[in-house]
């Protein structure tokens, strides 16, 4: 019993102890709403995917994304969304349900953009730079395509 609690506590320090690194390294790149409508010669804002319910209804993290990212393109940020998710199957599609969030929260059809084949956060960033070629920024989280230099070969 006493090792099952060490292991426990040693499991909740080392995750707080992560969970610690990354709130400190990315306190100074994520931008408020307002810092964003602030930047120049913006493309574009990235949604990345994530899961969608039966009936294309947006998981609450995906929710989340698509509502940032309204915000931040109703303040000014960029002129586009570019919605980059998984669709390699048939009976799943993350795109056009991201799409058809934005259509009903007011975003014109023609100001977004679908990226069908972003299975994966590396190859949304990568194709949003070098296949759309979009200086864009991630509507959740804290890079930039100049900081996605840094990330990509």
């Amino acid at each position: 019993f006493v090792v099952l609690v060490l292991i426990g506590v040693l499991g909740i320090a080392a995750v707080a102890g992560i969970n610690g690194i990354v709130i400190g390294t990315a306190s100074g790149r994520i931008l408020s709403p307002q810092e964003a409508a602030e930047l120049a010669d913006v493309d574009c804002i990235l949604v990345l995917g994530c899961l969608v319910n039966d009936g294309g209804v947006p998981s609450d993290m995906l929710h989340d994304r698509l509502r940032q990212a309204v915000e931040r393109y109703e303040l000014g940020a960029a002129p586009k969304l570019l919605m980059s998710g998984d669709h390699g199957r048939t009976d799943y599609d993350e795109v056009n349900a991201m799409k058809q969030y934005a259509i009903d929260a007011g975003i014109p059809s023609e100001h977004i953009f679908m990226d069908h084949a972003g299975f994966s956060t590396y190859e949304s960033m990568y194709r949003a730079k070098e296949i759309f070629d979009a200086y864009f920024f991630n509507a959740d989280e804290p890079y930039s395509s100049s900081e996605t230099d840094k990330l990509l070969p």
